[in-house]
């Protein structure tokens, strides 16, 4: 007998409930966001020379890009079971699968709600409380915002930023550094950090301050890995991996498209597509991810006619490796909707 399916319950019943009029909004500002941006990468092309764009197309080093894709994938799993650590050992291939299905998440749902189904499926695969993995996953994002954030400053000796992109990763890393006093404040100051939020969860009723103590508790949990050097130096170092090989996959797409730039010209694009695809659109990165290649090969002179390929056939290749690594897993994670919904309202295992 099959596990359910993506969208079925327990009973193999269908368990997809009809999104509420927030989502379907988000949905429908998500997917206008997306055609205004899609507007903007095509607006004032000759599409003749965008066709030349693709014509062109030195297939050979497309290979390198998606060998590249596989190892960032499984370096991100391997990080990730490094910081889930601290809660508990989760086998390897475990993390893995989650990992695939989660990341496959993100692309496929709107409004970025696929960010939850990788906290989701690892309290569903293990003892882990669904709000200490979202912990784990802040802390995986804060160590992934830091990294960049560093490599950025180590480019700027090479390749001089615009002033828009310096005042962005000036705020960016006040949020950073932001973010990392508060988990580090939350990890070793765990009980003045929870009487001084009991200053406003009192205020709600037992039945609504209950579970938010309790959710609060375990999501603090996630960031035991923080009192833990040798294992925090080790996500460092990973995560410092990751994003180089990500350039590197930048950087063979450069060459796939005899784009004449450098690695710290990949290093910006990289920087410039992470902002973009940080903007909730619709699902699949429709829009945002192109606009923002075009945004970032334009800081180097490319133009839009040569801009626009690179950004859709990089963009094809992301999402295609990304639904080849996350379909074979989907029968096995027991992928219920409707089960995430009752955990993001209080139910299950929180």
């Amino acid at each position: 007998m099959r596990d359910p399916g993506p969208c079925e319950g327990n009973d193999g019943s269908s368990a997809v409930r009809r999104p509420g009029m927030p989502m379907k909004k988000k949905l429908i500002l998500g997917i206008l966001l997306s055609a205004v941006l899609v507007w903007l990468s095509v607006r004032g092309i000759r599409f003749g020379d965008v066709a030349e764009g693709f014509r062109s197309i030195r297939y050979g080093f497309i290979a390198p890009a998606f060998a590249g894709m596989l190892v960032m994938q499984v370096l991100r799993s391997w990080r990730w079971g490094l910081i889930l650590k601290p809660l508990e050992t989760v086998r390897p291939w475990t993390v893995f699968e989650v990992s695939n299905v989660g990341f496959l998440a993100i692309t496929a749902l709107p409004a970025r709600l696929g960010e939850l189904v990788r906290p989701y499926l690892i309290a569903r695969n293990s003892k882990i409380r669904m709000t200490a993995a979202l912990g784990t996953i802040l802390v995986e994002r804060v160590m992934d915002g830091a990294t960049v954030l560093l490599m950025a400053m180590v480019a700027l000796q090479w390749t001089p930023f615009p002033p828009w992109l310096v005042r962005s990763g000036i705020l960016f890393g006040t949020v950073m550094l932001g973010l990392i006093f508060l988990m580090i404040f939350l990890s070793f100051r765990r009980e003045n950090s929870i009487q001084a939020a009991e200053f406003i969860i009192r205020r709600f009723p037992d039945r609504v301050a209950n579970p938010i103590r309790g959710m609060l508790h375990h999501f603090i949990d996630g960031f035991q890995i923080i009192r833990n050097i040798r294992l925090l130096f080790q996500v460092f170092a990973l995560s410092l991996l990751i994003w180089v090989v990500d350039v590197a996959i930048i950087y063979a797409m450069f060459a796939a498209f005899a784009l004449p730039l450098s690695v710290p010209a990949a290093l910006i694009v990289m920087v410039v597509l992470l902002i973009g695809i940080a903007i909730p659109t619709a699902p699949g990165f429709i829009g945002n991810w192109h606009y923002a290649c075009i945004l970032g090969l334009g800081l180097f002179g490319i133009p839009k006619a040569e801009a626009l390929p690179f950004a859709v056939v990089y963009h094809f290749i992301s999402v295609l490796f990304i639904v080849i690594m996350g379909l074979p897993f989907l029968p096995f994670m027991k992928f219920s909707l409707a089960d995430l919904q009752q955990q993001m309202n209080g139910g299950g295992k929180p």
